[in-house]
């Protein structure tokens, strides 16, 4: 009974997630662009924390960036296999992506990144219901 009343709940909470979605964007499907980072094993907590600063201020500078959201891992599993941050950059087409990439705000992230950066995972999909 108890497994049945997680179940229920969990279905209850995704449910409400995906129509507070909806209300954000209007039905409208988003290219999702997920970023994991694992840092090298000299970079400072200082060093990291710039490369969070300079992550989280590009929505600002790029205007395609619809919406953008990061956080740190703080998974119980220990499968990250060394990547600590995702940051989670959505679009409203291709071509707004298309834009993001060579900008030169973005490229400018990139140079602070890479002294700091061991390796990089990117995923990019639109997101379905």
């Amino acid at each position: 009974m108890k497994n049945l009343l997680g179940l229920f709940m969990a279905m209850t909470i995704f449910s409400f997630m995906g129509h507070a979605q909806d209300k954000k964007t209007n039905g409208e499907k988003l290219l999702r662009h997920v970023v994991l980072f694992k840092f090298t094993d000299n970079s400072s907590e200082w060093d990291v924390k710039k490369v969070e600063e300079a992550f989280r201020a590009l929505p600002k500078r790029i205007k395609e960036i619809h919406s953008f959201e990061w956080g740190k891992n703080n998974s119980p599993e220990n499968l990250n296999q060394g990547f600590t941050h995702c940051f989670f950059v959505s679009f409203k087409s291709e071509a707004e992506r298309e834009v993001y990439l060579p900008h030169p705000a973005h490229l400018a992230f990139v140079e602070v990144l890479k002294p700091h950066l061991d390796k990089v995972l990117v995923i990019d999909y639109w997101a379905g219901k």
